[in-house]
């Protein structure tokens, strides 16, 4: 048997069993386990994040929100694991505790409006929407951004608009966001997005350091306008792409 004729027939019998049900009567189980390696990865980090625990809306977003139907189908049984998955075109879903530190650094507010750069499958915007009043999500390949928009409409949520286009100019005509998110390791601070960003507002990147190595950064920006970053963490992020 091939491995191609393996994977087929793997995923008809996952198929199967999520039409049947059987298989989602365990993800609830699975994703509070998986809540419970961030609380446990969180705490070993501690002395970068500078905190112990996220904050509670952050917790109950990662509960609820549905990993599963982000993920290829042949990736299903693993989508509660935290660690990263493929989701086709060279791109991955992040590792859980990644998303789940990346959301908790925007110290998000229920009234906000946030910016996503490299929406992926759609989970991390997911995420974002459990929280916040509006998620703006842009995505540079066409495909990614269609099934995205198709799954977050498919799970309910009526506060994310997708686009399709080039992360690094924003989202202009919707700007200023209280809070931006970048999913993709830049060679800089994109000026457009400091630009988008509010007075007083958040933005978490990743952004390639000294011999490749990529480092998650805080940007923050004074109500007086002054712009100043923190590194986080190590990282490894697919690259930002684009025109630029």
């Amino acid at each position: 048997m091939t491995k191609r004729m393996f994977l087929s027939i793997l995923c008809f019998l996952l198929g199967s069993l999520l039409h049947s049900g059987v298989i989602d009567t365990h993800y609830d189980s699975a994703r509070a386990n998986m809540v419970k390696a961030i609380e446990n990865e969180v705490r070993e980090t501690s002395s970068q994040l500078g905190k112990a625990r996220l904050d509670p809306s952050v917790i109950a977003a990662m509960e609820k929100g549905p990993r599963h139907t982000f993920v290829p189908l042949r990736y299903r049984l693993w989508a509660y694991k935290n660690r990263p998955l493929p989701i086709g075109f060279g791109q991955t879903i992040s590792q859980p505790y990644v998303v789940a530190v990346m959301t908790d650094l925007l110290a998000l507010e229920p009234t906000d409006r946030v910016l996503e750069v490299g929406t992926g499958s759609g989970y991390q915007a997911a995420v974002l929407a459990e929280i916040v009043k509006e998620v703006y999500t842009i995505e540079v390949i066409g495909e990614l951004a269609a099934s995205a928009k198709e799954r977050l409409k498919e799970e309910g949520y009526t506060n994310v608009r997708t686009r399709t286009g080039d992360g690094y100019y924003g989202w202009e005509e919707k700007a200023p966001f209280d809070a931006i998110i970048v999913t993709a390791a830049a060679g800089h601070i994109p000026p457009p997005l400091l630009s988008q960003l509010k007075p007083g507002g958040r933005m978490v990147i990743p952004v390639k350091g000294f011999y490749y190595v990529q480092h998650l950064l805080l940007v923050t920006k004074t109500a007086e306008g002054k712009v100043t970053t923190r590194q986080i963490l190590p990282v490894a992020f697919v690259p930002l792409t684009g025109e630029h």
